[in-house]
């Protein structure tokens, strides 16, 4: 057999101010550069990526894997057209010279809007539908996707991650070929089931390491296993300003009868558990006061969730850092704060040295959102080279652009991690790399969303969830959407 492998990742925040450009996608930064041929297997070998998965998994049953291409970018606004239309050249000069053909495993987001597509995998879907015809053609999708009717249509499966922190991307990859395996094996398109449900939860509360979700997510599982189905539920991304916004219930197998069945349970599951996706959410000021007035045994976190690069976010509000800087908080360290400007000056200055009246931060809103204005004091220096440990990036080879740990002079017990390039908090190794171990912190504050709680949330004390103003709101309704199909209620009844 011989199987094409490839993908293309965008998460896309239709109301962030910092586009998808084709250098977005060249470059590395959390996840590896634009791979592309015989680069892409060992590129991304050993890494937690559904692609990396996808070639594990084909060599181990003796395919031969016909490379593509393979290209992501940090969550941001919409996809240029420049961008999504020279990676599509490359896709297409990949297919119309990979030979002969027996499948297609591809590694897609779900929730891609670009500048002239609203749904760019359906788009992409069916461009790569022109050259190849009915060959057998699965993919592997984010949790957080946007399900719409042409990647159905388009697609003889489509399989999601069950994890979020998505702890499972190669694992996702794996199933991926398996269904691409049963697909072959029958010689005719597999039983499908797709349901949209009718309301969104909040990315905070879509965690599937408490309830409802870790329940929801163990029915997919248990359902799955029982009826011999390969069935999965995708949350939605609720920041894509898209007719096809929000979740889905996905299932195949070769029996009709026991796919709809399950498609029904899992569709009725996820209506039933409506009213118990709620959570608190912090000021900062009472976030810090409260963390302060917790007895020291371990970090106490605060989660800065609506400045997460990993939903968009630019990386570098500073409502958080503002509480803490005026309450002088002790034994504290923020990241990932992304400013490049920041970064360059503490590296021309040297370690030891002070910045004085420096900008940090703040560079590009939202309203009410300005840079925090001190004299820093440069603590230590770093490449941004690194190697991730955790669960979720594990064996990513971190690029993320020249790095500095600073400290304001009037309030020294405060230090940020700054960044050249935008990762979310996500990983112990970033931190690491300029000198702070996060076990030993009183505070972490985290730009996360979910996806911290994979490697730091083992380290908590407790975990605040803080409504600091960004760019990824935590409550959809207050997104300006002008294109969501009637009917999609943007939370749950009673939030």
């Amino acid at each position: 057999m011989r199987i094409a492998v490839g993908g293309l990742h965008h998460e896309t925040n239709s109301f962030a101010p910092q586009p998808a450009t084709l250098e977005r996608f060249l470059e590395a930064d959390a996840w590896p550069p634009l791979l592309e041929g015989e680069d892409l297997p060992p590129g991304v070998a050993g890494r937690n990526l559904a692609v990396a998965g996808m070639v594990e998994a084909l060599r181990a049953a003796g395919a031969t894997v016909v490379p593509l291409v393979w290209a992501n970018a940090c969550p941001s606004g919409p996809v240029t057209r420049e961008a999504f239309e020279a990676l599509w050249t490359r896709f297409e000069v990949r297919i119309r010279t990979a030979g002969r053909l027996d499948g297609m495993v591809l590694d897609l987001h779900g929730a891609m809007v670009c500048e002239h597509l609203d749904d760019g995998e359906g788009e992409l879907l069916a461009r790569i539908r022109n050259l190849v015809g009915d060959l057998p053609l699965v993919c592997a999708l984010d949790l957080h996707a946007n399900v719409s009717e042409a990647m159905v249509a388009r697609a003889d499966a489509l399989v999601a991650y069950r994890t979020y922190p998505h702890v499972d991307l190669a694992e996702t990859g794996m199933r991926a070929v398996e269904l691409l395996r049963r697909r072959l094996a029958r010689g005719r398109p597999l039983a499908r089931f797709h349901h949209k449900p009718d309301y969104l939860v909040p990315l905070p509360f879509q965690s599937t390491e408490a309830e409802p979700a870790r329940g929801l997510y163990a029915a997919v599982a248990e359902l799955g296993a029982a009826s011999g189905t390969v069935p999965s539920l995708c949350m939605g991304f609720p920041a894509s300003d898209t007719f096809w916004l929000g979740p889905s219930v996905l299932v195949y197998g070769e029996d009709g009868t026991a796919v709809t069945r399950v498609g029904r349970r899992l569709a009725a599951l996820y209506a039933e558990a409506e009213p118990r996706f709620a959570g608190r959410l912090w000021s900062p000021e009472a976030a810090v006061r409260e963390a302060l007035a917790r007895p020291r045994r371990r970090p106490v976190i605060l989660a800065d969730v609506q400045d997460n690069p990993g939903a968009g976010g630019t990386a570098d509000t500073t409502g958080l850092l503002r509480a803490l800087t005026a309450a002088r908080a002790p034994d504290t360290v923020l990241g990932l704060l992304c400013d490049p400007e920041a970064a360059r000056a503490a590296h021309a200055a040297g370690t030891g040295a002070l910045l004085a009246g420096l900008p940090l931060g703040g560079r590009h809103g939202p309203a009410g959102v300005e840079p925090v204005v001190a004299d820093w004091e440069v603590r230590a220096l770093g490449d941004g080279h690194t190697v991730a440990t955790g669960p979720m990036y594990r064996g990513n080879r971190l690029e993320l652009g020249p790095m500095a740990r600073l400290a304001p002079h009037r309030a020294p017990g405060v230090e940020v991690v700054v960044t050249s390039r935008r990762m979310q908090a996500a990983d112990r190794a970033p931190f690491r790399h300029v000198g702070v171990e996060p076990e030993r912190c009183r505070i972490l504050a985290l730009k996360s969303t979910v996806h911290f709680r994979a490697d730091f949330g083992p380290l908590a004390e407790e975990i605040l969830l803080v409504e600091s103003p960004g760019h990824m709101p935590v409550d959809p309704r207050k997104l300006p959407f002008r294109r969501l199909r009637p009917g999609l209620r943007l939370a749950p009844r009673g939030a």
